[in-house]
């Protein structure tokens, strides 16, 4: 039943997007109903899988130790774990779990620093680094090609964040995007360059560590799904009846 419902939501609220992009005046606002919808089709997603039950509480488990960290660093600008975690999450248990964790840790930790209309397109951004994270899970089990892959993320990030800033407050023309990008530049260096620390700091680590959690996750998700209870072959045969 919440699937039914998240997907439901999700439909309408995309339906409305589409509506409200036929206005060029609320070009706004239907980024926002878009980014609301595939945040819906996310969470439905997640609801979906074998251990939704477990994989749901660790979800929210990692995502609030991603927010910590965030809140952790607010004094400085642009840097953060927020990203490193979900990659991590990503590679050890998967895109769905990497997703949660990424939209988790943002709509959490903006409790603190403040909600807004940025909130659903930082979700999103960083529910796409864990999705990229599962992607490359093969390619960064060594430490310099996870920070290597943080780093680059730290950047698509701030831009994808930058290009939703444009789109939505200034004029569509080239030269304000330019402009948009170049006040932005430092954050986002600032932000790569901490994934790159944070990630050789923590990493390959913390995946390993979520990797072991999720070895144990799907052995208990195979035994809880087993329709024959164990029995021994002898207690199976049927007993002759005494004379």
């Amino acid at each position: 039943m919440p699937r039914a419902i998240l997907l439901g939501a999700a439909v309408i609220t995309f339906a409305g997007g589409a509506w409200a992009a036929l206005s060029p005046e609320d070009a706004g606002l239907s980024l926002l109903l878009v980014a609301v919808a595939l945040i819906a089709f996310g969470f439905a997603w997640l609801e979906s899988g074998p251990g939704s039950a477990k994989e749901v509480a660790l979800v929210a488990v990692l995502g609030g130790v991603a927010a910590a960290g965030r809140v952790l660093f607010t004094a400085v600008p642009g840097v953060q774990p927020v990203t490193v975690v979900t990659v991590a999450a990503g590679a050890a248990l998967g895109a769905r779990v990497g997703f949660g964790v990424g939209a988790v840790a943002a709509l959490v930790s903006n409790f603190y620093l403040g909600q807004g209309i940025w909130t659903p397109w930082q979700m999103l951004a960083w529910g796409g680094c864990g999705v990229v994270g599962a992607l490359a899970a093969r390619l960064i089990r060594r430490r310099w090609a996870f920070a290597a892959l943080c780093f680059a993320l730290g950047f698509a990030f701030s831009s994808a964040m930058d290009l939703w800033h444009w789109y939505t407050f200034w004029p569509h023309t080239w030269q304000a995007l330019t402009v948009v990008y170049g006040r932005g530049v430092w954050f986002s260096a600032a932000h790569a360059i901490g994934n790159v620390v944070f990630a050789l700091a923590i990493g390959p680590e913390l995946r390993r560590l979520l990797e072991r959690y999720g070895k144990r996750l799907r052995t208990e998700v195979v035994w809880a799904s087993s329709s024959q209870p164990w029995s021994s072959p002898r207690s199976s045969r049927r007993r002759r009846p005494t004379i």
